[in-house]
């Protein structure tokens, strides 16, 4: 070791030996390559979230700390990272599914305990608002997400209902969709609390859990009686005719 190291590490080692404090400040710790990505993942969210999806690379990695060199390390391109942070993001919890099939327990009790459990999940800054942000400048990125929605949670939701009440199933497609419309009003009404907490910044329900409740049951409480006339011979008439006029005006 040269004289000079061999110095300052005796120095330091006498002052550690004593008792005495060492600024450690000025070391750096060389990360693990998957230290460093992580890191560079959880700057990405952060900056997302706050900037929205626009800008070059140069810019993103400026803003998280990084040189562009190191990022293409990780990542090959923009949308390479943006997958990533999706990935992190959007994490699906297959046990929402799970729960939500589990017929042993009450309707009203699983749907409230799916949605008290996702609500903990989406509620967050980075959850929304880079949601957000995608949707308005990202064609596609949330169609994924939506879709998984749509399929898992929505058409099983709509199922349990029929099964609960003892209803039919729809007959057509216009039908199918109207079902749909009513569990979105019921995910809306939990979602929208994040946008007036991340994008409005207005003020929300303390008891986030008591506002699922309240919106499960009135879901529960008006949407039997509206599949019902869904299904009813008058509904399915007035839809066919409905749907015989559009085809005439074409």
């Amino acid at each position: 070791m040269p004289p000079q190291k061999r110095l300052a590490a005796d120095k330091t080692l006498s002052g550690h030996d004593r008792g005495e404090a060492v600024d450690t400040s000025t070391i750096v710790r060389r990360m693990a390559p998957e230290e460093r990505e992580q890191q560079i993942v959880e700057k990405a969210i952060e900056h997302f979230a706050t900037h929205g999806f626009s800008g070059s690379t140069r810019e993103l990695a400026k803003q998280i700390g990084v040189t562009q060199p190191l990022l293409y390390r990780y990542f090959p391109n923009k949308e390479a990272l943006i997958d990533r942070v999706y990935s992190e993001v959007y994490r699906w919890d297959p046990s929402w599914e799970r729960l939500l099939a589990d017929r042993s327990i009450p309707l009203q009790e699983r749907l409230c305990s799916l949605y008290k459990a996702y609500s903990h999940v989406i509620l967050q800054r980075e959850w929304i608002r880079t949601f957000i942000f995608a949707g308005l400048t990202r064609e596609g990125i949330n169609k994924r997400y939506l879709e998984k929605l749509r399929e898992r949670i929505f058409r099983p939701v709509m199922d349990e209902i029929r099964n609960t009440y003892g209803l039919p199933a729809p007959t057509s497609p216009a039908a199918k969709e109207a079902e749909l419309e009513l569990v979105w009003s019921l995910h809306a009404s939990i979602f929208y609390i994040g946008v007036r907490k991340w994008v409005y910044g207005l003020p929300v329900p303390k008891d986030l859990d008591a506002h699922v409740e309240r919106q499960v049951e009135a879901f529960l409480n008006g949407t039997p009686a509206t599949l019902k006339k869904l299904s009813s011979p008058t509904s399915i008439a007035k839809e066919t005719s409905t749907r015989g006029r559009r085809s005439q005006t074409r």
